[in-house]
């Protein structure tokens, strides 16, 4: 990454938008979360966490998901002090072209506006195979097609609007969450008058006949690297902070919030899987929500689940879509992208970036419908590999914007929110990061990332360099 170069930075803690700027302020600190716990409680928790638990054996799938919690919360922390200073829409990419430079900016946010892109048409492809569990004669593409047109509405109408449908989203998510702790771990103490046999008791299942770490540390490895893209989501706050009722308050509210329930929701979740289902039979050919309840005998377990797992998919495709709309308003508010995806509805909705953003998603959709499988998987783990660069990309940014406001005279104390332990938390979680992606090398199932993510990110940097470092330089 480019140095931080001398210039004077704006760091008063509640910064206003511009003038021309008319995205409104209407989401609360309740916004905020559910928007945050909708991104991140996905098909990662309710499909692959068996997976996980496959490759990591019960406790080292517990130790994963612990550890990509404390990841999550470095990050937030970094980009609870960021979301504060500069309280703007799609704010990732302006923090660090105002912290660190503005290629690396520019090339945050087309990192991530991919992450999400590809996301959106997997979301839709999932949830219309999902469909056809109901409705076996009606084709994929259909249902695809009714989902991108309700997301869009959700959408197109209001960012409070937006909020509202997310807070209803993840409150199905996480109610089926918390029915899995409550009655699994019922189930796992003895209490299960539904089940028709033998069940685990405890924690029994942790003892394996290979010892706690069946597959070794190699296989909790590979699953941190899957469990850092599982809790890809969190950042949303940062990007929804320029539509947010009084930033100085509710973004630190949120984010304590957020990775408190992101902790007890995902590391009791898995715990609970991990307990009731050998690690020999749980895998990807079914949920591992839908085989708990079955086990304790819940009656239409798997139709229940195939609704809130298709809740959660769509959760997940609303808040990308956010997100992606947001991001190409930001890229042409700064003059990095055409004018006009800045254009805004009555209602203050980027409905041009809002339109664009759901053409790259169904050109996702497209490609993982038609593509061979490779194709597929390369589209996936490029959103991997987006996700950790832009968490690189917030802890570094907070490290640059906290040196530059201490070196202007800005006092720490007088923050709204402040990362603690710094420079701790941001190099601690920017190595993390560095870690992870150097063991997607040794994974055949990823390198693909590599293979793409690191190009693209190049491309970006050249192509910002030969379109827009002269105009730059100049504002500079």
């Amino acid at each position: 990454m480019e140095p931080s170069p001398p210039l004077t930075l704006d760091h008063r803690p509640a910064a206003q938008p511009r003038a021309g700027s008319a995205l409104r302020r209407s989401m609360g600190s309740r916004h905020l979360v559910m928007i945050a716990m909708g991104g991140v409680i996905g098909s990662g928790l309710f499909v692959s966490s068996g997976y996980t638990i496959s490759q990591a054996g019960p406790l080292g799938a517990v130790i994963a998901y612990l550890v990509g919690a404390f990841v999550v919360y470095l990050v937030m922390a970094c980009l609870g002090e960021l979301a504060i200073a500069y309280p703007v829409s799609g704010a990732f990419h302006i923090y660090a072209a105002r912290s660190i430079g503005p290629a690396t900016g520019f090339a945050t946010a087309w990192l991530y506006w991919l992450c999400w892109a590809v996301a959106i048409g997997s979301e839709f492809t999932a949830s219309g195979l999902l469909m056809q569990r109901w409705f076996p004669g009606v084709e994929v593409w259909v249902w695809c097609l009714v989902f991108a047109a309700v997301l869009f509405g959700f959408n197109a109408i209001s960012s409070r609007f937006f909020g509202e449908a997310e807070f209803w989203f993840a409150i199905v998510k996480v109610a089926a969450i918390i029915g899995l702790i409550v009655l699994g771990g019922a189930a796992l103490a003895g209490f299960h008058p539904l089940s028709g046999g033998s069940h685990p008791f405890l924690f029994q299942n942790f003892a394996t006949e290979s010892g706690l770490f069946p597959n070794g540390a190699t296989g909790i490895l590979v699953t941190v690297l899957a469990v850092f893209y599982a809790f890809s989501g969190s950042e949303l706050i940062g990007v929804a902070a320029g539509e947010t009722r009084d930033p100085a308050t509710a973004i630190p509210k949120a984010l304590r919030t957020t990775v408190v329930r992101l902790l007890i929701f995902f590391v009791g979740a898995i715990a609970v899987i991990a307990a009731t289902i050998p690690y020999t039979e749980v895998g990807l050919d079914e949920s591992p929500f839908v085989t708990v309840f079955s086990a304790i005998g819940i009656p239409f377990a798997a139709d229940i689940m195939n609704f809130v797992i298709i809740t959660a998919l769509l959760s997940a495709g609303n808040s990308g879509l956010f997100s992606c709309a947001r991001m190409l308003y930001s890229l042409a508010d700064e003059g990095h992208a055409p004018r006009a995806l800045k254009k805004l509805t009555s209602r203050g909705i980027p409905l041009v970036a809002l339109s664009v953003s759901m053409v790259g998603g169904l050109a996702s959709l497209i490609s993982s419908v038609v593509a061979p499988e490779t194709v597929y998987l390369v589209l996936v783990s490029v959103a991997g590999f987006a996700v950790v660069g832009v968490w690189m990309s917030i802890t570094a940014s907070h490290y640059f914007h906290r040196r530059a406001f201490v070196r202007d005279g800005g006092d720490v104390s007088a923050l709204a929110y402040k990362a603690p332990l710094f420079p701790l938390v941001p190099i601690l979680a920017f190595s993390l990061c560095v870690i992870s992606l150097i063991g997607i090398a040794f994974d055949p199932a990823q390198v693909a990332a590599l293979y793409f993510g690191i190009p693209f990110v190049a491309a970006c940097y050249l192509y910002f360099h030969i379109r827009h470092a002269r105009t730059a330089g100049a504002v500079r």
